[in-house]
């Protein structure tokens, strides 16, 4: 059984920094596409970041020049770095991966920025 599991949430001033992890476990052999996304109060999830197979990278324009998502496939582990934090990214940040033709979700990490 595929378990994602996201951590590295919290809280934060504007202008700080966070780094997110997701790291998947169970019958593993390789992970295709990761996402990540957020969803905020009385908000729709919305995409912020994706990256394939082979290390393309898609950014939400909102979050671009500010976060970089990564992974690691020795370690089946993928990252959303998020510099320059603004509140607006205030959000639970979900971890979405497809593997062997299947999407998973992790439980999802609470970030708050403070203003």
């Amino acid at each position: 059984q595929v378990q994602l599991v996201e951590s590295g949430g919290g809280l934060v001033q504007a202008g700080g920094s966070l780094r997110l992890s997701c790291a998947s476990s169970g019958s593993i052999f390789s992970i295709n596409a990761i996402r990540w996304y957020h969803k905020a109060p009385g908000k729709q999830r919305e995409l912020v970041a994706a990256i394939s197979s082979d290390g393309g990278t898609y950014y939400a324009i909102s979050v671009k020049g500010r976060f970089t998502i990564s992974r690691d496939n020795a370690k089946k582990t993928a990252y959303l770095q998020m510099n320059r934090l603004k509140p607006e990214d205030t959000a639970v940040y979900y971890c979405n991966a497809e593997i062997r033709g299947t999407w998973y979700w992790g439980q999802g990490t609470q970030v708050t920025v403070s203003s």
